[in-house]
C-alpha cells in the first residue's frame, strides 16, 4: 500500500533518533528526542490551495528539516510516516 498525498501535502519518513550523545553517553528510548530531520517519501501535486497557486519545491529523496509540532503521524505497513504541509518544511538539507 502506498501513500499519495493531496494538494500541498508531503509524506516524510523521520530519521532515527540519536542513540548516544556526542560525548558518548548512551540514551534510553525515553530520553531520546525525536529528530526534526526526515526524508521526503511522496509529494502532492500542488496546484490551487486556498486560492493560491502552489508549486512544490521538494521531491522524493530530499532530506528536509520540518517544524517540531507539524503534521500528522500515520502508521502504515508497520512503518511510521508524517504527513505535513509543504509550508511546515523549513529547509532542504544538501
Amino acid at each position: 500500500m502506498k501513500l499519495r498525498p493531496l494538494g500541498d501535502r508531503v509524506v516524510l519518513k523521520q530519521a532515527s533518533p540519536e542513540e548516544k550523545t556526542q560525548s558518548g553517553i548512551i540514551l534510553t528510548s525515553q530520553s531520546q528526542e525525536k529528530p526534526q530531520e526526515a526524508e521526503v517519501i511522496a509529494v502532492g501535486p500542488g496546484g490551487m490551495v486556498d486560492g493560491k497557486e502552489i508549486a512544490m519545491a521538494v521531491k522524493p529523496g530530499d532530506k528536509v528539516i520540518y517544524s517540531k509540532y507539524a503534521g500528522n503521524e500515520v502508521k502504515l505497513d508497520n512503518e511510521e510516516y508524517i504527513i505535513v504541509k509543504q509550508s511546515d518544511i523549513l529547509a532542504i538539507v544538501e
